[in-house]
């Protein structure tokens, strides 16, 4: 049987995506989220111990769908929270499963190249991880604050903002590694990269309290405000932490984190709303015209990407104070499970050399 197929596994907390593409054709032949109930999920003390439940559904599922593990040639999954390392496809291999399965913050992706391993291992065949979430490709002077002991990270969406950045080199005619862009992905949390020949030498910490707001995110802080909400709040830790992650942005001010929703109340004549929903963009704007600083003023593109990115009007408010800086291009949504069969694709035709963990 030709192999021809590459298949794609993107774990959530309780689903399971799979995609399978034709890498002859590009097509994409199959495709479905498998849901997990608590209850079957509630057995498994740790994350990977789900690794073989999971394996067995999507290989029901593929079964379903007449698809034979025979066909593939390769298998691609979503990275998990292995150590930091640049971006690129690597293989999966017994030193990253090995880690991933002490990890001690336990998350869903995890599982991803856990289940490839499985699948490489039946049909003796290669598997891939591409940008995972803790890529890592800061130049030094980026990492430095104002607090010896506290440093710049980098965690963000590379999987989707490489892919972006370089659907954004074709548009301009150029390759992603030769030229500059700015890459706001705008989500949940909202994270801005300078990608730099490459490499992405600069960008917030959408996760943890650094650069914009977003619907759900306070983003970066005045000091003496946080010190005080921390003394003064009596809340704990976890409290604290859900307090600025989980209830801030749209949602501190406005109640809600669905931009549809805020646009449909600045519809309404809600100046609030709008104050707030315009502040959002100016500070994404902000943090794009700041990052223009890392490369002297260099910018080929910016582009906006992510769910946020559908909203024409929140778009609209960041092209007019960036756009004096470069052109800006908008790829509404997360092109993610593309952006794992790109990664794959491209090793596979050797057109980039698979990295080593």
């Amino acid at each position: 049987m030709n192999r021809d197929k590459i298949l794609i596994i993107n774990p959530g907390s309780t689903s399971t995506k799979i995609v399978v593409f034709n890498i002859e054709t590009d097509e994409k032949v199959f495709e479905t989220n498998i849901s997990h109930s608590v209850e079957d999920l509630a057995v498994f003390e740790r994350v990977s111990d789900q690794t073989n439940y999971r394996l067995e559904t999507i290989l029901n599922c593929l079964k379903d769908a007449n698809i034979e593990t025979t066909e593939l040639v390769c298998v691609s999954a979503r990275g998990g929270l292995v150590r930091p390392i640049p971006g690129g496809t690597y293989g999966i291999n017994d030193a990253m499963c090995k880690e991933l399965r002490a990890v001690e913050k336990e998350h869903a992706s995890n599982l991803g190249a856990l289940i490839g391993m499985e699948i490489m291992k039946m049909e003796d065949i290669p598997g891939y991880i591409t940008d995972p979430v803790v890529v890592d490709e800061m130049m030094d002077i980026a990492r430095i604050t104002g607090i010896k002991d506290i440093k710049r990270i980098a965690i963000g969406h590379p999987l989707n903002c490489k892919a972006i950045a370089r659907k954004t080199a074709k548009k301009i005619g150029k390759k992603y590694e030769d030229a500059n862009f700015i890459v706001a992905h705008m989500g949940g949390g909202v994270t801005v990269g300078m990608h730099a020949k490459g490499v992405v030498i600069d960008t917030n910490n959408g996760l943890n309290g650094d650069g914009p707001m977003s619907p759900e995110r306070a983003g970066g802080l005045p000091n003496s405000a946080v010190m005080d909400l921390v003394y003064k709040s009596g809340m704990s830790e976890k409290e604290i932490f859900k307090f600025l992650v989980g209830n801030g942005g749209l949602v501190s001010h406005l109640g809600i984190n669905d931009a549809r929703d805020v646009e449909k109340m600045i519809e309404e004549g809600d100046e609030y709303a709008k104050l707030v929903y315009e502040a959002m963009a100016y500070q994404v704007a902000k943090e794009i015209a700041a990052l223009s600083a890392s490369t002297k003023g260099q910018v080929d593109a910016i582009a906006l990407t992510g769910g946020l990115a559908y909203s024409e009007m929140l778009t609209n408010w960041i092209k007019e104070r960036v756009e004096f800086i470069a052109p800006v291009y908008i790829f509404p949504g997360e092109g993610e499970i593309e952006a794992l069969y790109e990664g794959a694709k491209r090793v596979t035709n050797g057109e980039e050399e698979m990295k080593v963990y």
